[in-house]
């Protein structure tokens, strides 16, 4: 605020006046204060030694700041209560300062011009210091992570800085892919002067755009803080501006009949006077930028594209001591390695190096704080130097030394010195495992650390055994899902397709349940099963439910079902049930899918499907009697015939083909259903065993139960609905009855019925 006396200059001195029953506040300069004779201001400026006209000066000197920096602090009075302590404070500090300088600038004469210079460059490079960070001086100071690799991408950068004009780098890429650490490796670099020799000298400043922006309340004060800038870069001429998320120049600052930032800088850039690195996602450079073409052409784009899984285990090989270091414990190769294939497996919706880094920084802390050694020994090194300071000033006072206190210090010392050099090799055991690693992804992802322990390969290896396990009656169908599962997974072939299956049967013979199966053996996620409904496609219009609405239509912005799910999902197994319902504009869209592995939806992004499993189901046939005449082919070779030509009346031969293999599922056998009964009986009796329940049943019920569902036209379903009816319910009431207070039931056959009784 301003005095309110002179009405000119910036208030320092606040004081409270009692006239009568009125209290009345008020700001004074230093001036002002001095003049109307308050004593404390007075006594101070006596004591300091400053004359009227050194104050003036001062007060030119500092609050003069605040003028041309259009009231750039004029947020700090905010919070200013009237006679607090610090009112004065501030003010006298930097006064002091500027005074002592002063005074030893009178006694060496040598040092006057150096200090002056110095204190004139400082004066120049005010904005620079206030808004922005040099990145060139932490490299000095050892602040910044060396970067490992990205030498295409900076000597691009570099070749562009060498330009006469338009020697604007735009750095584009995916987040977390490494764009600032470029702009940090050429930081590096221009510290240690490995540079072409017209970057020799230069320094690169990271501008803050957020700091650019607050406190500006008035129109001008925006566009006054960014020229001020641009002035100071010219002058200096040795300054190169770090701009993180340069998108956000378009915009920043705008208002009505106001400037943005962009277009405060577009001059500027075009002539060469500033030289700027940017570093935006494809999206903002799309969104903003490109729509710009008048900034456009003053950058010159350096895409920065995902590295590899060995280029970041190499990244990964070069920054692990800096972990190693912070988190006080070992991390080896194998780690590394396990952290770069794990993050791109099992972390679909981010970019490599970030994930992997992000993975490997979480698990070192997972293990860091597991360690009970690793706690103690930085719990006792912490004490020791408490205790050391206690120590130091116990010993430097001259009277009434506590002697017995310092003897009880240094007992405490030596025994937790002893301790620590007991921990000491201890800590050097301390290491990341592969646990940890997974223990990590379990949080982040909900896949239990177990299963991603274990290899793909022995996954698979049994998987025929457990498919026919669960999926009774259908061992030709298992037989051939594993063939083609092992197949696609050794990727014997350099084309990356989806396995791809089309199950034919009649209703309750396994098809869904087979798929169900498969999804929870191949993929460890949660939910690894995506099901589309292929009854809710069958108008032309439904391709934009899959792949999402084209631009101009209403639901752009949202996504596609399949294409977002497999985006978040890509280790799925997804599942068209009743394929012959869908519109034929559908099945094009799956036949990309099945010919390419990979699709693209309306926001023009890659979905890659390589790494599912797809299977349609399909009646289709599955009403035709399969007796046929002659003894030329068996029973499976007819049904097999038949639902190929079923299926080929409204699949296209060339879709037909794409598929791995088209699976014919038999109907349900007595001793399928017998087997199915067991199945369904065996899930009842872990519940009941957490009520200390035992459930018996005999080979005459689980007959009994097939016999009656056999009858049925509904296959596996009827065994639920007979198992439901005539055993669990019978067990539910008998359990109600008896209050709880049974040990064992047993179920048997008693002619045609099911009978049930507890004990």
């Amino acid at each position: 605020m301003l005095c309110s006396r002179c009405k000119k200059r910036q208030a320092v001195v606040f004081i409270s006046t009692i006239q009568g029953n009125d209290k009345r506040d008020e700001g004074l300069c230093l001036i002002c204060a001095k003049e109307l004779g308050v004593p404390q201001v007075n006594d101070y400026l006596e004591k300091m030694g400053i004359s009227d006209e050194d104050l003036e000066e001062s007060y030119k000197m500092i609050f003069g700041d605040v003028d041309e920096e259009t009231d750039a602090d004029s947020g700090a009075d905010d919070d200013f209560t009237p006679g607090g302590a610090g009112t004065m404070m501030p003010f006298f500090k930097r006064f002091a300062a500027n005074k002592d300088s002063q005074t030893e600038s009178e006694k060496q004469d040598v040092k006057d011009d150096k200090k002056h210079n110095k204190k004139k460059e400082e004066k120049k490079r005010k904005f620079l210091d206030t808004y922005c960070t040099n990145l060139t001086a932490k490299a000095k100071k050892g602040e910044i992570d060396r970067i490992i690799g990205r030498e295409k991408e900076i000597y691009r950068v570099m070749q562009i800085l060498s330009r006469r004009t338009k020697n604007n780098p735009c750095i584009i890429g995916e987040p977390g892919v490494g764009k600032t650490a470029i702009a940090e490796g050429i930081a590096q670099k221009l510290a240690d002067g490995d540079v072409p020799f017209r970057l020799q000298g230069k320094e690169l400043y990271m501008l803050d755009l957020t700091s650019l922006v607050a406190g500006t309340q008035f129109r001008g004060q925006f566009e006054g803080r960014v020229k001020a800038l641009i002035e100071e870069i010219k002058t200096a001429g040795n300054i190169i501006l770090f701009i993180d998320e340069v998108h956000n120049l378009v915009g920043t600052g705008d208002s009505e009949g106001t400037m943005n930032a962009a277009n405060i800088l577009k001059p500027a850039l075009s002539r060469g006077e500033v030289q700027v690195i940017g570093a935006t996602t494809f999206n903002e450079y799309r969104k903003y930028i490109e729509k710009d073409s008048a900034l456009e052409r003053r950058f010159q784009p350096v895409t920065a594209n995902e590295p590899s899984i060995e280029d970041t285990i190499e990244l990964l090989k070069g920054i692990k001591e800096y972990y190693e270091e912070y988190h006080k414990l070992y991390v080896s190769d194998d780690i590394l390695k396990s952290c770069a294939v794990l993050s791109e497996r099992y972390i679909t919706d981010r970019y490599l190096p970030d994930k992997a880094i992000d993975l490997l920084d979480e698990a070192a802390a997972c293990a860091s704080i597991n360690s009970k050694e690793l706690t103690e020994y930085e719990q006792l090194k912490k004490k020791n130097k408490a205790l050391e300071t206690e120590e130091n000033n116990l010993s430097a006072e001259t009277e009434n030394k506590d002697y017995q206190r310092i003897a009880e210090i240094k007992t405490e010392l030596a025994k937790n010195t002893a301790r620590i050099d007991e921990l000491e090799p201890m800590i050097k055991e301390v290491h990341v495992t592969e646990n940890d690693v997974c223990k990590v992804i379990e949080l982040w992802t909900g896949i239990l650390a177990s299963k991603l322990l274990e290899t793909e390969f022995k996954r698979i290896a049994n998987l025929e055994t457990v498919l026919k396990s669960k999926v009774v009656g259908q061992d030709e169908a298992c037989e051939l899902v594993a063939a083609a599962i092992k197949r696609t997974r050794v990727q014997l072939s350099a084309r990356r397709r989806p396995a791809s299956f089309i199950f034919v049967g009649p209703t309750g013979v396994g098809k869904t349940e087979l798929v169900k199966v498969l999804a929870n053996e191949l993929f460890n996620t949660v939910d690894p099963l995506i099901r589309l409904d292929m009854s809710e496609f069958m108008e032309k219009h439904s391709v934009s439910r899959i792949i999402g609405s084209p631009p101009g239509y209403v639901g752009y912005d949202e996504a596609g079902q399949l294409t977002e799910k497999v985006r978040r999902k890509p280790y799925s197994v997804i599942l068209f049930d009743e394929i012959e319902k869908a519109h034929p504009d559908v099945m094009n869209i799956l036949l990309q899918i099945l010919d390419e592995g990979k699709v693209t939806d309306a926001h023009g992004r890659t979905v890659s499907f390589e790494n599912t499993v797809i299977a349609m189901t399909s009646n289709a046939g599955s009403s035709f009697n399969t007796s046929g005449l002659g003894f030329a082919k068996s029973e499976a070779d007819i049904s097999k015939d038949k639902a190929m030509k079923a299926l080929g009346e409204f699949l296209r031969p060339e879709f037909l083909s794409r598929v791995d293999e088209v699976v014919v599922f038999k109907p349900l056998t007595l001793d399928a259903y017998k087997g199915i009964a067991g199945l369904m009986i065996g899930e009842m009796k872990e519940p009941l065993l957490e009520k200390n329940i035992t459930l018996n049943v005999s080979d005459e019920a689980y007959e009994l139960v097939a016999k009656k569902a056999s009858g049925g036209k509904f296959g596996g379903r009827d065994v639920r609905k007979v198992v439901r009816k005539d055993i669990e319910d019978k067990v539910a009431n008998i359990i109600v009855e008896a209050d709880g207070n049974i040990s064992q039931i047993d179920v048997d056959a008693d002619g045609d019925e099911i009978k049930v009784t507890g004990k």
